[in-house]
């Protein structure tokens, strides 16, 4: 082949390149439009609470509110390095998992992040929401300068695990398996340097003695190897307090050490109307451990169920010494709404410890507990402010111009960052094929519910193509109790529609049913507005459209589905900006 040949062949070959990679590069621009087409844009979130309790109660100097952490933020742990604190909660399916806190004084907090934050550290993404990451404990260990973080996963074949840190600022590790069943572990430094786990198991195999019969266990630790000691296992409580009275769930086990005695503190009587936290003593880590005469240090369950401003079911408690020396637990409990339905879930809860004699006791932990407790002497209240934690009654703004986040969003069963994305004109949110009543990683961006009386308002610029395509807001207890507030595409109509996802159970199985509420026809060439408004068990979704008057859909139906009463779990009500075009 001449020269000239081979010239002119390479030529063409070089256009046929040129125009595939046009076609390619076309392609793909044309499908990324039609995403985005299909994509959601979320402008701007409103989060207003509104409880009557605040404003009954409002704050005088010297006065902080409790509960500190407002929402679905249960089974709360607590350490300290210095003057520096750290709280983490039970995740349960929500990712990323175990949010973490930071304080100086125990009263003003700030969400530095998550614990689990990586793939690689949290596999959830095909569980119901109350499994997933329970009851992590979290504890500093100063001869080695580490931070442990020990929790049970009940997904992603992880059971019981521990990751460690120098900085709880920064990264976590890797997950360690550890090897014993159980669940509630909790780990101990003594001042020799040892280390012990303690945590709920059921009683050795034929001797259970009712239902709810639990013990606790403790295992000595090997820092070097970060593995449970094969063979150091034992029982050092059986049942409970009293096993003649047969009470339940012992769990939730944490050691404390004070003038050369051991203290073993648990929750017992389940995480419900009959929670409380009782304590043991020894003269050795392993035992054996007697209880203290008084117990409950710490109950809600003697006192009228129609007491005004009820806090419930508390227990699953830490201690720690605070930076006036004195000690301070902080703890589950719920404030349910008028109808008596948990919708907010269990939330962390604060007390001052008497630890002046043998024993630690709650201030005010056995009497009706109150909304407001008196300032640690030094300390400002915060609250809302620096980036502090809100409580009380609060509005939050978000107008998503940040690429940064706030910690307080969260997915479900996977990584937000898989399907958000920030744009000039707000976050848009590229939908998933799942939809919301499936066990897999939806693409829904959740804000918990913080109060009985609250709005939670957004803007959104959406095109639904099809009837797979929706978007819109949920209200969610679980994968199957739920409302959706959506836009979706009939024909050539644009609808919104709201959805009611409930379980019913009929002869002992569960059987989960969807009805649309109420639809209307709508106009999408402005912007829409999506509102969830609650006035305690009543909810009522609204919309506007063009900046105009919100018009209510449905009318007002009722909160209880998303309850922990009626849906059961372990969580509180979620609020999301939700997306999918794989509705059905």
């Amino acid at each position: 082949m001449n020269r000239l040949a081979i010239k002119f062949k390479f030529q063409i070959l070089l256009l046929v390149a040129c125009f595939t990679l046009f076609s390619f590069k076309l392609y793909n621009a044309l499908n990324d439009n039609k995403a985005g087409a299909n994509s959601p844009v979320f402008s701007k979130v409103v989060y207003k609470g509104d409880d009557q309790v605040y404003k009954d109660y409002p704050l005088e100097d010297g006065e902080f509110y409790n509960p500190i952490l407002q929402g679905c933020y249960p089974d709360p742990a607590i350490t300290r390095k210095g003057n520096d604190y750290y709280l983490v909660c039970s995740s349960f399916a929500m990712f990323p998992g175990v949010p973490i806190f930071h304080s100086i004084d125990l009263v003003n907090w700030s969400q530095i992040g998550h614990v689990l934050d990586r793939p690689s550290q949290l596999d959830v993404h095909d569980t119901g929401i109350s499994s997933g990451v329970y009851a992590p404990g979290i504890t500093y260990n100063p001869s080695n300068d580490t931070f442990y973080m020990i929790t049970t996963a009940f997904a992603g074949g992880l059971g019981n695990i521990i990751v460690k840190t120098q900085d709880p600022m920064k990264d976590w590790s890797e997950p360690i398996k550890l090897k014993f069943g159980g669940i509630d572990p909790s780990i101990f430094f003594d001042d020799d340097g040892k280390a012990y786990v303690v945590h709920n198991d059921a009683p050795d195999e034929g001797k259970e003695l009712y239902t709810g019969h639990r013990v606790i266990k403790i295992w000595e630790y090997d820092i070097e190897k970060d593995q449970v000691i094969p063979g150091s296992d034992q029982i050092i409580v059986n049942g409970g307090v009293d096993l003649s009275k047969k009470p339940i769930w012992i769990e939730a086990p944490h050691i404390y050490k004070k003038n050369d005695k051991y203290y073993l503190m648990c929750a017992e009587g389940g995480t419900g109307d009959w929670h409380s936290e009782v304590v043991f003593i020894s003269d050795n880590p392993k035992g054996p451990y007697v209880p203290a005469p008084s117990n409950p240090i710490l109950t809600q369950r003697h006192f009228p169920k129609d007491r005004t401003n009820k806090i419930d079911w508390a227990g699953h408690a830490d201690l720690v010494e605070g930076p006036d020396g004195k000690y301070y637990g902080v703890f589950l409990a719920i404030r349910p709404n008028e109808k008596d339905m948990v919708n907010t879930g269990r939330e962390t809860f604060i007390l001052p410890v008497d630890w002046s004699g043998e024993f630690p006791v709650f201030q005010n932990g056995l009497v009706p507990m109150e909304p407001k407790l008196k300032l640690p002497e030094g300390v400002t209240n915060k609250n809302g402010q620096d980036g502090f934690f809100p409580n009380g009654n609060f509005t939050i703004t978000e107008d998503f111009r940040s690429e940064d986040l706030h910690p307080r969003w969260i997915a479900l069963r996977g990584p937000r960052e898989e399907f958000i994305k920030f744009t000039k004109k707000g976050l848009e949110i590229t939908p998933f094929e799942t939809n919301i009543k499936e066990m897999k990683p939806t693409s829904t961006l959740f804000h918990r519910q913080q109060h009985d009386n609250f709005s939670f308002t957004t803007t959104m610029d959406y095109n639904p193509k099809s009837e797979k395509d929706l978007a819109g807001i949920v209200a969610l207890q679980n994968e199957g109790s739920n409302y959706v507030f959506g836009l979706t595409k009939k024909g050539k109509e644009y609808i919104l529609l709201l959805e009611r996802t409930y379980t019913l159970e009929t002869g002992g199985d569960r059987k989960t049913e969807s009805e649309i509420v109420a639809s209307a026809k709508i106009d999408i060439s402005k912007p829409i507005q999506l509102q969830v408004k609650a006035d305690g068990n009543d909810y009522r979704f609204n919309y506007a459209l063009d900046g105009g008057d919100f018009k209510n859909l449905g009318g007002t139906v009722s909160g209880d589905i998303l309850s922990t009463n009626v849906a059961g779990g372990f969580t509180g009500a979620l609020l999301g900006l939700y997306a999918t075009s794989g509705y059905n």
